[in-house]
Formats: structure tokens, sequence, C-alpha cells
């Protein structure tokens, strides 16, 4: 077994043995490029080989913000980058809450698309009982929706990495590497910066991975 299996196994373990008597909401949380989507997507397929509850998948980009509404912040700024990209009510009420105590179950896992373009309809589904959420996303710890999961998980990796990883993946929708690498150092890693400094991710998650190598991740500290 290769040492990211073996994480990704621990951590399947750890989810399973949370009980709950509605589904189980898993946060997988951290700053952009840091490997959240596919430790997820992983995550996911593990947990659907070792047992026969439903495993729901979504991503928190998915609720993002229309931008024509991102107006409490200059639009490129850190700021408006971490406090008004998502939409925190419509992931509460339409993800977490249907899904937590005393909820339908009766969940959405996207509003609008990755650009911020609303879905001509936005499908609704119905959780299984013993149901298990996997979610990832930036900024899953901010208060608005902190109390809303039932483990969170914190992926970690230096600033550093996520400039090389981030430059990397977006040279490809945007004009160059460098246009790339600029946006990163002037938006999305001060945005980033705001939420480590004032949430303090690491420490709230009952698990962090350090996913600095994603090919030898390591469980850094669970709770």
């Amino acid at each position: 077994m290769s040492q990211r299996s073996g994480v990704l196994a621990g951590l399947a373990d750890a989810i399973l043995s949370v009980e709950r008597v509605h589904p189980v909401r898993v946060a997988v949380d951290g700053c952009s490029a840091a490997g959240k989507t596919t430790l997820a997507d992983e995550l996911a397929g593990v947990l659907r080989s070792r047992t026969t509850r439903e495993v729901v998948r979504a991503g928190i980009d998915y609720f993002k913000r229309a931008p024509e509404l991102r107006t409490a912040y200059p639009v490129e700024s850190p700021e408006s980058y971490y406090l008004d990209s998502w939409d925190h009510d419509a992931i509460r009420e339409r993800l977490l809450v249907p899904l937590g105590p005393g909820g339908d179950r009766r969940y959405t896992t996207a509003i609008r698309e990755s650009n911020g373009r609303a879905l001509a309809e936005a499908s609704v589904h119905t959780a299984a009982p013993d149901a298990v959420l996997v979610a990832d996303g930036a900024f899953l710890q901010v208060p608005a929706l902190i109390d809303h999961w039932d483990l969170r998980i914190y992926v970690d990796v230096s600033f550093d990495e996520v400039l090389r990883r981030g430059t990397a993946r977006d040279q490809a929708w945007m004009t160059s590497a460098a246009a790339a690498a600029e946006r990163y150092r002037s938006r999305y890693i001060p945005g980033e910066r705001l939420y480590v400094d004032q949430i303090r991710p690491r420490s709230r998650a009952q698990i962090v991975v350090d996913n600095e190598d994603p090919a030898r991740p390591r469980i850094a500290r669970r709770d």
C-alpha cells in the first residue's frame, strides 16, 4: 500500500467512525491548489469501496456568488475573494442544514457553475439517513459554516507550494504563467492568509493532512 493509499484509508476509517442520527457532513478544507478536490474525490472512492452507505460529493465552488453581487469590496481585492465570493447562506440552507439535525435530507450540490453563472435548474436530491457528505472547498471553517460540519479535515500546504501549483494549473485559462502567478500573489494568497490568520483552520480541524508532497501525504494531526 502506498503512503497516499494509507492516508486515504485512515481518513475513511475516521469518517466511518463518526456516529450521527443524520448524514455525516465532512469538510475537506484548504487553500487554493492544496489538492482538496483530488483528495476528496479519492476519499469518496475509498468510502464507496468500504461501505454500502450513500456517499455524496459536493464542490463548494459551485456555490459561488454571482460576480455582479460581489460588491462589498473591490472585486480584485483579497477581501473580495475571501469574504464575498461564496454564498454561505446557500451552502447552509441548501446543502448543510438539510443534512443536519432535524433536516429533511433534501439537498442541492450546486446552484451555479464554477464561474458564478446561474444554473438553469438546481437539482434537488434526497440523501439516505446514514449518508456521508464529502465536500471540498476553500474557507469552509468560517463562522457561518463551522458549526454545520461533523468532521473537518484541513489539507495543509505552504504558500510557496500554493503559488507553484496554482500558477501551473491556472495558466491554461489565463493569458500566461506570469499573469496566473500575479493573481495568486495579489489576490488569492493574501485572501487565504487572512483566513489562516483569523480562523486558524489547522487548529480548528479535527484532522490535518500535510499534502506538501501529494505522493507522500501524511496525517499531521488527528484529534
